[in-house]
């Protein structure tokens, strides 16, 4: 794929990253390897991206986010540690016993977990996919709070805007939501979404494989500081990503915002 150039300084806030010994669990069977993400980076004009582990069920992540904390060595890489926890995202009544019955298992990241993430200088925030990985219990977020460290939160049809309001989006520390808060394609979810930027002030989107122009612009006209970019990757292809924002009916100051500016201000690793 040809080589982008297109003026802006780009930062990619959402890609993933698997450490050769977790192959196993590649992103639908892609090798993710660093020298091919860095490649693919380049290639789209992106000089730095926010990297954590694809997300498995049940399993420490510990393995995986130290391997992505040393394949990001010397490369345009910032490290997120993936997260997780025994509680359901849901608040229906199933969920809700759910919760109240379970209990954190050894896999399940406990609050010295997070501090030593957080006072790890390879680790720079959190990345969190309820619907694969749960979501934290009190304990776990109010540390989370005391660390204050963005946390990229994957939102979707197993994780809509709704839920996530009512167990994540009030915290204190920076939230993230993947793909407009409407994975796959939803494009009621993704509304819904930029609605709730309204009311959450510490609250941000990304535009990882969200590919609906109308949601896109939206988002940038009424919320111009709040939309990072996420180029998805390996999912997306990065060009494609940044190609579908440099597309946009919409100024270029909205963009540079979008592809470095808003991004830089919640994670300082970026600058």
């Amino acid at each position: 794929m040809l080589e982008l150039e297109h003026g802006f300084r780009v930062v990619d806030v959402n890609a993933r990253l698997t450490p050769e010994r977790e192959s196993a669990y590649r992103d639908r069977g892609r090798p993710v390897s660093p020298d091919r993400l860095e490649r693919e980076m380049h290639q789209a004009g992106i000089v730095r991206a926010i990297v954590s582990p694809t997300p498995r069920p049940e399993a420490s992540y510990l393995q995986a986010n130290n391997g992505v904390a040393r394949l990001s060595v010397d490369r345009p890489f910032v490290a997120f540690a993936r997260i997780n926890g025994h509680r359901s995202i849901g608040d229906d009544p199933r969920s809700r016993l759910t919760n109240a019955i379970s209990r954190r298992k050894e896999y399940h990241v406990d609050p010295e977990d997070v501090e030593q993430y957080a006072y790890d200088d390879r680790f720079h925030g959190f990345t969190l996919d309820p619907a694969i990985d749960g979501v934290p219990d009190e304990t776990v977020l109010s540390t989370l709070e005391d660390v204050g460290l963005p946390v990229v939160v994957s939102g979707g049809i197993d994780a809509p805007p709704s839920e996530l309001a009512t167990t994540l989006l009030d915290r204190s520390f920076p939230i993230i939501v993947g793909h407009f808060g409407g994975h796959p394609l939803q494009r009621g979810l993704m509304d819904e979404m930029i609605e709730l930027l309204d009311t959450y002030d510490g609250c941000y989107v990304d535009t990882s494989l969200v590919r609906y122009r109308d949601q896109l612009e939206r988002a940038l006209r009424e919320h111009p500081d709040r939309v990072l970019f996420g180029s998805g990757t390996p999912a997306s292809h990065p060009n494609v990503a940044v190609m579908e924002l440099l597309t946009l009916d919409v100024s270029a100051d909205k963009l540079t915002r979008a592809f470095s500016k808003n991004a830089v201000r919640v994670i300082t690793a970026l600058e």
